[in-house]
């Protein structure tokens, strides 16, 4: 009989699926192994199809559709990301901030949330606001509990994967929303503490009716090795779309150089945010010579 469950962890060879309120132990059926039009055979994440073994464990089958799936560490049919960034200690640099944004609109992630920690640093309650009509921006404190029941109400279902640079608080707001995760995400920060971006076990972590996915990866990916280049970079600024029809040489315009554009009148008007625009043309130049900032 063949059962569908979801593969939560990769671990020793074994990829762990949870079906129903089991985890069962499972290895790949030797056809999926050699099937490369689907790229790496199982991700973490994954929907898969398996049959038993008389010793409990299972085989996986098949390998349902995936909706997306991250980069580092990888994972499948991710329903957001939190990318988490602190108000100060250490101080929110647009330049990486527009970094996560940009990996996050290639990864193909259905929701992006920006999440400002240490909210309780700074007396501007509005930070990050020129960022709203972009993406959800929640503010957050550990301290004075600021924007924890939100925040918990949108982990309780999908899977949401944490990201954020050393420092910024993150190990410490999971803990803040559930004690139980302490050991685990403990360990996991010790490992961004020393700045060391290892291999580790990718895992679906049990939050609510939910998984969580605590990554230090993510801010990690070159961007030329996510598959972004001089010519598709436009694309995950969001809101270039908007004007770039105004551009004479349209669609190959890279909204650097070139009279006539859309998008460089769109930022001397105001309707683009300059900074974005600014990081736009550093992750530019970046992609074009390898240099990366």
């Amino acid at each position: 009989m063949v059962e569908i469950g979801r593969v939560i962890k990769f671990y020793n060879s074994f990829f762990f699926v949870k079906v129903g309120e089991e985890i069962i132990p499972c290895k790949l059926r030797g056809l999926l192994k050699r099937d490369k039009k689907i790229g790496s055979a199982v991700y973490v994440g994954d929907f898969v199809e398996i049959s038993r073994l008389k010793d409990k464990s299972g085989v996986i089958e098949k390998v349902q559709s995936r909706r997306n799936v991250l980069i580092r560490p990888s994972i499948a049919n991710v329903d957001r990301v939190i990318l988490t960034f602190a108000v100060d200690a250490p101080k929110l640099h647009p330049l990486l901030l527009n970094r996560f944004l940009v990996l996050a609109e290639k990864s193909l992630l259905d929701d992006i949330i920006i999440c400002v920690n240490k909210i309780d640093l700074t007396s501007e309650k509005n930070f990050l606001s020129e960022y709203e009509s972009l993406y959800k921006v929640l503010r957050v404190s550990t301290i004075t509990g600021e924007g924890l029941a939100e925040l918990k109400k949108i982990l309780s279902s999908g899977v949401s994967v944490f990201a954020g640079a050393s420092g910024v608080g993150k190990s410490s707001l999971l803990n803040a929303l559930d004690k139980n995760l302490q050991l685990k995400v403990g360990k996991v920060s010790e490992k961004i503490l020393r700045g060391k971006h290892t291999t580790r076990v990718a895992e679906l972590i049990n939050f609510g009716e939910g998984f969580l996915v605590d990554t230090p990866g993510f801010s990690a990916v070159d961007l030329t090795e996510a598959g972004i280049n001089k010519g598709n970079l436009k694309d995950y600024f969001v809101e270039f779309k908007n004007f770039a029809g105004g551009c004479k040489f349209l669609n190959v315009c890279s909204h650097s150089h070139e009279p006539d554009c859309g998008v460089k009148a769109a930022v001397e008007r105001g309707e683009i945010l300059r900074e974005r625009y600014e990081s736009y043309l550093t992750l530019l130049e970046e992609v074009t010579t390898g240099k990366i900032f």
